[in-house]
């Protein structure tokens, strides 16, 4: 059975490029809340990530929200291994995609029909996967005979299409998905939500970022609001986000 828990999950990220005394004072003072300090060799660390303590369990679709800054991607890279806590435990059970950065392992110079090895690999897929899924990866991205051409031809509109197509095509049993991205046309969009409402179907748990609390309230039926690193709630979406709706509005 899938799940992810944290426990007392605190993250601090060193900040090694902060120089010069009047600047160092300067991003201190930002951190006025205590977020932002100096370890015992004189390093500024940014705390991201301050006594998580969260369960996620099969049939949960998360909605990440909170304003630019509180947590959210961090979170979404913790789960996912990518960070690994400074301090409490994080664990998981189950196959994690992460969908944080759709283009990542993508390579100019190759093919798009290398391009698409080359990221499912990075997504986990095993070679016979990646051969069973090509052909709809191809029909999906609708990008004909440039797939036999080198990445740097594509438009950034095409690579990601491509990209797209690839990451939506596997099967995850916990998805971390960090924003929704355009990938087209109004009609190529239609199918886009299409397909990310399937890949949300196929997997277990859900955990996404995004800016819409509409999409949210669609899509999720729990929300968790961050703030600068920290659960301000958690619960379901409609009580959590009219919450956070509130507080905005109040500020």
């Amino acid at each position: 059975m899938a799940f992810i828990e944290l426990k007392s999950a605190t993250l601090d990220l060193p900040i090694y490029d902060v120089q010069g005394r009047s600047l160092k004072k300067q991003v201190l003072r930002l951190g006025r809340r205590n977020t932002i300090a100096e370890n015992n060799e004189g390093v500024v660390v940014v705390r991201a990530l301050d006594n998580v303590d969260l369960r996620l369990n099969p049939s949960d679709r998360i909605g990440l929200i909170g304003h630019n800054g509180a947590g959210k991607s961090t979170l979404l890279r913790t789960m996912a291994g990518i960070y690994y806590p400074s301090s409490g435990v994080v664990q998981t059970e189950g196959k994690i995609v992460p969908l944080l950065d759709i283009s990542l392992g993508m390579d100019d110079n190759s093919t798009g029909l290398q391009n698409i090895r080359l990221r499912g690999l990075l997504l986990g897929m095993t070679d016979a996967e990646i051969k069973e899924k090509t052909q709809g990866i191809v029909d999906f991205c609708e990008l004909g005979d440039y797939l036999d051409l080198p990445l740097r031809t594509y438009s950034s509109g095409m690579r990601v299409r491509l990209a797209f197509a690839v990451s939506t095509a596997v099967d995850a049993e916990i998805l971390l998905l960090d924003e929704v991205m355009g990938v087209g046309d109004a009609s190529f969009m239609h199918k886009a939500e299409s397909r990310l409402e399937a890949l949300h179907e196929r997997a277990q748990i859900v955990v996404l970022a995004m800016h819409s609390n509409r999409e949210i309230r669609r899509v999720c039926n729990k929300a968790l609001w961050m703030e600068r690193g920290r659960v301000r709630a958690f619960g379901p979406v409609e009580e959590v986000v009219s919450a956070y709706e509130s507080h905005v509005g109040e500020g």
